[in-house]
């Protein structure tokens, strides 16, 4: 057996302390560079809640679980039905509203013809006057009648339209074209009834109005009645 002289030994000793020493240090510096050693990354490790604002894209952050003192999706539905009026509420006198105006708050008028290419245009004008604000939305209710209250004719039709809620002020009017080919360019049967009944729109009850508009085409080829939606004004 060969014996290793005392200074080799040694040096070899102390190389495998420096070995050794070496090892230790870079087990001991966690700088996370080192590609081994594990990342923990901010905002990933606990579960999402939505108290992280680098998770508010995620859906368990922004879903079921909002973050403390987060108010705005508790309160925006409760504020916005709170304010909503109820269906059906009435307004009372003297003070504005956006209710329906009823057959009691109107009155129906019928303006002056605007004929044109065989046609006969009449504007069906409703004044609100009550001392309240209400509104009129789409197509009125109207028919012809005789001196007996028997209607003229059938019903009238409704012109493609887009209805809009008109809102009238206290003496304020909206109005709703009434057309009809002219009988003797038509050649449908006419009469000249008494009067034009008129519906506002949503009620049951009707306003009547005397008919100095002539004759009107009652049966017969081309003897319909066209209705337009209501519009702000009144219609002249």
């Amino acid at each position: 057996m060969t014996m290793k002289s005392p200074s080799v030994h040694r040096a070899a000793l102390a190389a495998s302390a420096v070995a050794v020493l070496g090892l230790l240090t870079a087990c001991g510096n966690n700088d996370g560079t080192s590609a081994s050693s594990p990342q923990t990354l901010s905002g990933t490790a606990a579960p999402a809640t939505g108290s992280h604002g680098t998770d508010s894209a995620s859906p368990s952050a922004s879903g079921s679980h909002p973050a403390a003192g987060d108010s705005t999706t508790a309160t925006a539905k409760p504020t916005s039905t709170a304010t909503a009026p109820a269906k059906g509420a009435s307004t009372p006198a003297g003070t504005t509203g956006g209710g329906r105006c009823h057959t009691s708050e109107l009155k129906a008028t019928v303006g002056r013809n605007n004929p044109g290419a065989g046609q006969e245009n009449f504007p069906i004008v409703l004044t609100n006057t009550s001392s309240r604000t209400c509104t009129v939305r789409g197509y009125p209710g109207a028919a012809f009648v005789d001196g007996s209250g028997r209607q003229m004719g059938p019903d009238p039709q409704r012109s493609p339209g887009t209805p809009a809620t008109v809102s009238l002020a206290p003496g304020r009017s909206a109005w709703a074209g009434l057309s009809f080919s002219n009988p003797e360019v038509s050649g449908a049967h006419a009469a000249t009834p008494a009067s034009l009944l008129v519906t506002p729109p949503d009620e049951r009850d009707s306003l009547t109005v005397r008919w100095q508009g002539g004759q009107v085409p009652v049966s017969g080829n081309a003897s319909s009645v066209r209705l337009t939606v209501f519009s702000p004004g009144t219609g002249a």
